[in-house]
């Protein structure tokens, strides 16, 4: 599918310069990083929206390292809080605490006032973190004794969880949930890119270069909200997302009983700010509908709450994502 509408030049050249901007972060992330490739893209993407990512995966997968070191290269300021069943909201956000020599109360941040979060098993934590934590990531702002502090920009709130460890636990609200922009599943890596890995650790310690600062990359997150999305295109997103809520209208109505909740509309945003940051990774200032497909299950698989059926007979989540994206054809060309 080619894109139709003629492009502003100077947005053309703008997004080419922005590609060669990440990809010489990239190149730097990777010379600590080796493989990861999907997980690396989407880190990016998440980047150049100003979206938040939640990651699935084993310990010891380098998810840590990703964000330490991507805020290393973009000269960002780098915070990691463990979650844990006893943390409390002013753990994380901060609090007012007496200050005797000045016999007057001050304000003392907390960790999230930084531009990369990593939050480390984030559904060890109880209710009441979890809405502190959300009201950051929504609002971009915190409250501390009823006054409100406007978070550092950017602010990107990567969080992890173990897939196989369930005690001690808590469920994340559906509505914290819908906040992050993706969903990714990080696995294993094969057994030439664990020999690599086990190299780059036993050998000489490698020093990553700074080749962003802060005000290039908001500048990029503008370019980004510029780039074209042809109509047809958004109504190829707001069809995916319709199709969890509504299998039987797309010819999936066997998949009805599968799915207790579908996505919101913010999953069909998410879609589009995805795709385009996508499109500006590839140097072009317009959207295609691959960049939408390409973005959609890591957009969709968090936002769809499986029923019981789906649960006793089993069916795994991934399944159902793929086959709804399946069910919601290409669009064959844009509109004019």
């Amino acid at each position: 599918m080619q894109a139709t509408k003629v492009t502003d030049p100077r947005l053309a050249e703008t997004v080419a310069e922005l590609s060669r901007k990440m990809e010489r972060a990239l190149f730097e992330v990777k010379r600590l990083i080796v493989g990861q490739d999907v997980f690396l893209e989407r880190v990016m993407i998440a980047l150049l929206s100003s979206g938040h990512l939640l990651v699935e995966g084993m310990p010891g997968l380098a998810k840590t390292l990703t964000v330490n070191t991507l805020a290393r290269v973009l000269r960002g300021e780098f915070r990691r809080i463990q979650f844990t069943p006893d943390l409390l909201p002013a753990d994380l956000i901060g609090s007012r605490v007496f200050d005797p020599g000045k016999a007057q109360f001050q304000t003392l941040l907390g960790p999230v006032f930084g531009n990369l979060l990593l939050a480390d098993e984030i559904n060890r934590a109880p209710a009441k973190v979890q809405s502190a934590l959300l009201e950051a990531m929504q609002e971009r702002q915190v409250t501390i004794a009823g006054t409100s502090h406007r978070l550092p920009e950017p602010f990107l709130v990567m969080a992890t969880q173990n897939p196989i460890e369930t005690e001690g636990t808590y469920p994340l609200p559906e509505a914290q949930v819908d906040r992050f922009m993706m969903k990714l599943v990080v696995d294993y890596p094969s057994e030439e890119e664990e020999f690599v890995v086990v190299e780059r650790v036993i050998g000489a310690p490698i020093a990553v270069q700074p080749v962003l600062s802060i005000e290039e990359l908001l500048a990029m997150q503008r370019t980004c909200r510029e780039i074209y999305v042809d109509p047809v295109l958004i109504r190829h997103a707001v069809r995916l997302t319709a199709a969890t809520r509504a299998p039987a209208a797309f010819g999936k109505a066997e998949l009805a009983p599968l799915i207790a909740h579908g996505a919101s509309p913010r999953a069909s945003i998410s879609m589009i700010e995805a795709a385009r940051a996508l499109a500006a990774l590839h140097g072009r200032p317009y959207v295609l509908a691959q960049d939408i497909s390409a973005v959609a299950a890591d957009v969709l698989r968090h936002r769809i709450t499986p029923s019981d059926e789906a649960l006793v007979t089993q069916t795994r989540l991934e399944d159902l994502v793929n086959a709804l994206i399946a069910a919601i054809p290409e669009p064959a060309m844009p509109l004019d």
